[in-house]
């Protein structure tokens, strides 16, 4: 029992590891195809994006088939993988994307940072030069806002509107973080 409690743990920390490697080099990658309508206005409910999270749950469900069948502790890999799934729905598509009826908009602590590092993630066009590629943990809104300016040769200033939220001008972040 405690062996499956440390797979599935283990397995659910390790996701975010796996998740920004994922994020950095596939999806601003090659896999840009399908990652770049989260980069851009969407259009409807679902967005091309959204096939990753198809492709990661049939693996978590394959690995959960392998394990209830005999090849331990395949089950427990898949849950701590469909745990860190739900959970990234919840807080990605939820709070920061706004895909849920919930509109709830951080103001500190830990769900502040995260929400600000993701926007500043969008702040830039396309799939180069971007900041923050984790999905649960951010670096400080100070250290990302150095990355942009080192990235950008200066201040990035996106008045235009936050592809990530929709809401026009939402993508500045002023230099108090907030």
């Amino acid at each position: 029992m405690m062996v499956n409690a440390l797979v599935f743990f283990a397995t659910f920390l390790g996701m975010e590891g796996f998740a920004w490697f994922a994020h950095k080099y596939m999806m601003h990658g090659w896999g840009w195809g399908w990652h770049r309508s989260h980069h851009e206005p969407g259009t409807g409910w679902f967005e091309k994006n959204d096939l990753y999270a198809a492709v990661f749950a049939a693996f978590a469900i394959l690995l959960i088939a392998l394990g209830t069948q005999g090849v331990h502790p395949l089950e427990w890999v898949g849950a701590g993988m469909t745990a860190y799934g739900v959970v990234y729905f919840l807080v990605h598509d939820g709070l920061v994307h706004k895909r849920w009826p919930f509109r709830f908009v951080p103001r500190h602590g830990y769900l502040k940072r995260l929400y600000q590092a993701h926007r500043m993630h969008h702040a830039v066009s396309g799939k180069e030069r971007c900041v923050s590629f984790g999905f649960l943990y951010a670096p400080s809104i100070t250290r990302l806002r150095g990355q942009l300016r080192e990235l950008h040769g200066g201040s990035l200033n996106n008045r235009e509107g936050d592809v990530a939220t929709g809401q026009p001008g939402a993508a500045a972040i002023d230099d108090h973080g907030k």
